[in-house]
């Protein structure tokens, strides 16, 4: 079952964002409070939106995706972009993925928007493989970049 996360699950999602984070090997980077998940999903302004995937029999939250809008100036229309995907080890397999991203694509195509875009680390091949098998395919022709730091706070500066 997928469904909207509410500010009753931050506990729930800050816990399976370390998990994530801990997975990609960077749980030192994850820095992220529940206060700040709080006021990011369900704030005054807020900035991105969650669901969560939930296990059938027990109930408890099994899976999730962050995610929020980007626009294309080329297409004129939102997208989403899909911030995290994520599913516990011991739930992977059981279509929980595959729903959290179908949900994803029917807010896409309800909403008119032209894109739901993601990244994956190269060393995922296990995710990478369940991607291809879901028709997305690689941007092999941009490179990403990220600011973050000293060097964002450098730039900021104007120096």
């Amino acid at each position: 079952m997928i469904r909207t996360a509410t500010p009753a699950d931050i506990p729930a999602l800050h816990t399976l964002i370390r998990e994530l984070a801990d997975y990609e090997k960077s749980l030192a980077e994850a820095k992220a409070t529940p206060h700040q998940l709080h006021e990011a999903l369900f704030g005054a302004h807020p900035a991105a939106y969650a669901h969560l995937a939930v296990d059938d029999t027990t109930h408890e939250p099994v899976g999730y995706a962050i995610w929020f809008l980007n626009f294309s100036t080329w297409r004129g229309v939102h997208g989403i972009h899909l911030e995290d995907l994520y599913v516990r080890p011991t739930a992977r397999g059981t279509g929980h993925g595959k729903a959290l991203l179908t949900e994803l694509a029917r807010i896409c195509v309800d909403r008119g928007y032209a894109r739901l875009e993601w990244s994956v680390l190269n060393w995922n091949t296990p995710s990478i493989a369940f991607y291809d098998s879901l028709g997305a395919h690689p941007q092999d022709d941009w490179t990403a970049y990220r600011l973050t730091d000293e060097a964002l706070t450098r730039l900021g500066a104007g120096r």
